[in-house]
């Protein structure tokens, strides 16, 4: 990948000056948690005062606790429509072409074949109001396989929704499936990937180097994908990107 490709979250220790440094971009994450869509919170503000100045590009991350397109309860689906709402709003005001959201999916809860339904629905409808150049890209969580996700995209059948494939997520206790048949399955819909390693158990966010995802494989794999862009998801931004760099995954 080149620079214009790579993103580091904003959850990563160092983002600002690690961005700055290497001319990447930003993946915004205070917005993970929704009341900051709503109240005007001092340091959150600042924290977005710091990203502007250190990146001229960046990915949006819509909020996800209790938020669920294929809700049981339909205000609950209504919640969820208000959040993406007003992600979709914060995400054009960042000047984000891309924004993040989550499937939402809880096993033992859902139903995966009626949960793909209802997410169908939810997703055809939201995409009304999403501009033509705004892709919009569901991430796995809890997802035991890539097939809920990707029946979901397949479904709705829309340039403007896509797949964020976590590579963390996918790798940990609740993933089923190998890491690199989630990449091969995924790979049609593609359009973003969330980067960080652990050991497959806890979803730790560690560094690339330091776990069980088979991380060199997935970018030399990747590598000849030039739509595709990359976060940096780890809890510190320099070290891994440095590790791009040794490794010859990333080019300046």
């Amino acid at each position: 990948m080149d620079r214009s490709q790579l993103y580091i979250s904003t959850v990563s220790a160092g983002c600002d000056e690690t961005a700055a440094r290497y001319g990447l971009g930003l993946e915004i994450a205070e917005y993970c948690t929704a009341v900051n869509l709503d109240d005007h919170i001092p340091e959150v503000q600042a924290a977005a005062q710091r990203h502007r100045q250190a990146a001229d590009r960046f990915v949006f991350h819509a909020p996800f606790n209790e938020l669920c397109p294929a809700a049981i309860d339909p205000l609950a689906v209504r919640l969820t429509r208000h959040r993406y709402a007003q992600a979709l709003a914060a995400a054009r005001d960042w000047g984000c072409r891309l924004l993040v959201v989550h499937t939402g999916f809880i096993p033992t809860v859902y139903f995966p074949e009626w949960f793909v339904e209802k997410s169908v629905e939810f997703w055809r409808e939201f995409l009304l109001q999403v501009p033509e150049d705004m892709v919009l890209c569901l991430e796995n969580v809890m997802e035991p396989s890539p097939r809920i996700p990707v029946d979901i995209v397949r479904q709705v059948d829309d340039p403007r929704l896509r797949l964020c494939l976590d590579v963390g997520h996918a790798n940990a206790k609740l993933s089923h499936t190998p890491v690199m048949e989630w990449v091969e399955v995924c790979r049609p819909y593609l359009r973003h990937l969330h980067l960080h390693n652990n050991a497959g158990g806890w979803d730790l966010h560690d560094p690339l180097e330091r776990g069980t995802v088979p991380m060199e494989t997935i970018l030399r794999t990747l590598a000849g994908e030039g739509h595709l862009s990359y976060t940096l998801e780890t809890l510190q931004a320099e070290e891994n990107v440095r590790w791009l760099l040794e490794k010859g995954s990333l080019t300046l």
